[in-house]
Order: structure tokens, then sequence, then C-alpha cells
């Protein structure tokens, strides 16, 4: 008797986790990042450039494909970055957008600890480019993303989720027209969300 309860004690846990995260489930996430780019941005006009951090509103969705496989797209309002050069200083701003989408795994647990991890591509847009040097411009591109997160299930079915990406941003830089370099922006992402199950 004890063997059975146990048993289905083990079966009924098994089936909440996977009913937890089923295909045609649809999640979104409401939250907050920091972009952090890597030390050591490239060089920009014959000097290192350091590129600055900042934090912004995010949003994410995510339709599962199949249980705990879900497609993801991040969005977020626009970042904006100082750029600073060796032996110039301060040397301008930019804003960009980073929009995401991943495949990600959410690894199937019998607890509120949920962790996954994905991959996937980015496209990251520049603009409004200002510099008191003259016209800068950075190009847009794609890049690969990996992220690994963990999602705390709360018990109407949402989730608090913390999540750290590493992209890959690379930009070729122009003033005046002119090429002075890339900016290898490469930044780590750390956002924290409140996730709503649909």
């Amino acid at each position: 008797m004890k063997t059975t309860f146990i048993a289905l004690a083990v079966a009924a846990l098994a089936a909440t986790s996977a009913a937890a995260q089923s295909q045609g489930d649809f999640t979104l996430g409401l939250g907050i990042a920091s972009v952090v780019p890597k030390s050591g941005n490239g060089t920009l006009a014959g000097g290192a450039a350091d590129i600055g951090n900042d934090v912004r509103p995010t949003i994410t969705a995510e339709y599962f494909v199949r249980d705990n496989l879900g497609i993801e797209l991040l969005a977020a309002t626009p970042f904006e970055h100082d750029i600073n050069i060796d032996g110039l200083g301060f040397a301008g701003t930019t804003q960009q957008l980073p929009p995401t989408l991943s495949l990600n795994y959410h690894f199937p647990t019998n607890s509120a600890f949920k962790p996954y991890i994905g991959a996937g591509i980015n496209y990251t847009a520049f603009f409004k480019e200002e510099s008191s040097l003259g016209t800068l411009e950075l190009e847009d591109g794609f890049g690969f993303a990996v992220q690994v997160g963990m999602d705390y299930e709360l018990k109407n079915g949402s989730a608090l989720r913390a999540n750290l990406r590493w992209i890959d941003i690379d930009s070729e830089a122009t003033l005046d027209g002119a090429s002075i370099g890339e900016a290898e922006i490469d930044p780590y992402v750390l956002n924290f969300a409140y996730v709503m199950k649909f």
C-alpha cells in the first residue's frame, strides 16, 4: 500500500510539472533588464572604446510548441549607452533596440523552481546616435544569443523569473561617413520579470 501511494504521488507530481509548461501554453513576462557590455569594446578612432550600461523595462512573449519547449520573443524600450574613447573621453551616445527570438527548453521539475536554457538570434537596431565629434552612425546587425534562467512558480500559475543572456552584438561605426572601427559590445543582459500564463 505504501509503495502504491508513493508511486501515485510521484505520478501526480509529474503530471503537475508537465501541465505547468504544456504544449499550447502562452506566457507574457513584464520585467526590467540591465544591459552590461563586455569589458573592452574594440577600437574606435584609434582609441580603446568603452560602452556604458543601461537599465530599461522589458517584455517577453513565449508560446510552447511542445511540452517544456517554447519559442520566445524579447522586446524592450530603447536602451541608451554612453560611448567613451581612450584619448578622447566622452565621444557620444547611441540608443538601440535588441529584439531577440529564442528557442527555450524548460526543465520539468517536481518543485516550484523551474530552470531553463535557450538559444536564438538577435537583431540590434541602433538609432539617435549623437556626438560632438561629428555625425556618428552605428550599423544594425544580427548576432547569436544564449540564455539561462529560473522561474519560481506562484500558486496562481504565474511565476517570478530571473535570467541571464549573452548576445553577440558587433557594429561598424562611422564618423562623418568614414569608418572609425568596429564596436564590440557583446553584452550580458540580466533580467528580472513577472511572468503570466494564459
